[in-house]
């Protein structure tokens, strides 16, 4: 049984990641937003770049920042990956594990020739983790990401 912010997280990263979230005003020059909200509790997704990218996410409870994950990514092989199909990629298998109530990571799943694999150590509170795509042997694609709960 999850707790409720890691549900929060859940649904959150679910509605942003998986079904593009509400678009938000750039909270910082450059940085592309996205926001979920469920009473009192609020998500926000900044990110910068396009095929390589950074990016953060960040809860609130009742305005008192209580969790956030840092994140990097980039596509390895632009010979053999677009951002397109990277992207589709990514959102399966994004959507069928949070489906399963997964993170972080412990998931993997094959899309045609590519194998998309999330492994971590750490559970929401404290966590860190690497977010691949795969065809074959060659390593198309990757994602850095930890974080963890906050205190102040």
């Amino acid at each position: 049984m999850h707790n409720p912010l890691e549900s929060f997280i859940i649904a959150a990263k679910s509605a942003c990641c998986v079904g593009s979230g509400a678009k938000a005003a750039a909270s910082r020059l450059g940085s592309h937003d996205l926001t979920y909200c469920d009473g009192s509790i609020s998500y926000r997704d900044g990110y910068f770049g396009g095929t390589d990218f950074v990016g953060q996410e960040v809860v609130w409870t009742s305005d008192v920042l209580v969790w956030a994950m840092n994140y990097s990514g980039r596509i390895l092989r632009d010979d053999l990956l677009n951002a397109d199909r990277a992207g589709a990629i990514i959102k399966a298998a994004l959507s069928q594990m949070y489906a399963t109530g997964r993170f972080p990571g412990g998931f993997e799943r094959h899309d045609g020739e590519e194998r998309y694999v999330d492994s971590s150590t750490g559970d929401f509170r404290a966590f860190a983790g690497m977010e691949t795509i795969w065809q074959g042997r060659v390593k198309l694609y990757e994602l850095a990401y930890h974080g963890g709960m906050i205190r102040t």
